[in-house]
């Protein structure tokens, strides 16, 4: 049986891979076709977890921006 501890952490790197992911979409344009999956529930799945990806990178980047903690960089 899996402790909670255990199910939290799976929890966490399951976000933080959906954030990363998004953050590729965010800078890329490149993101997961889902219109190849062609069963509806894992699709739905899918974008359901990917769109949690996107609401964290959003929170995260609204925090970065006005944080005085964080400056921008221009190369």
């Amino acid at each position: 049986m899996l402790g909670l501890g255990r199910v939290g952490h799976w929890m966490f790197d399951l976000i933080a891979i959906s954030t990363i992911i998004a953050g590729v979409k965010k800078n890329t344009g490149y993101g997961f076709h889902l219109g190849l999956i062609q069963d509806t529930a894992l699709r739905s799945f899918l974008d359901s977890y990917f769109q949690v990806g996107e609401t964290v990178f959003g929170i995260i980047s609204g925090y970065v921006v006005n944080s005085r903690y964080f400056k921008r960089q221009m190369e």
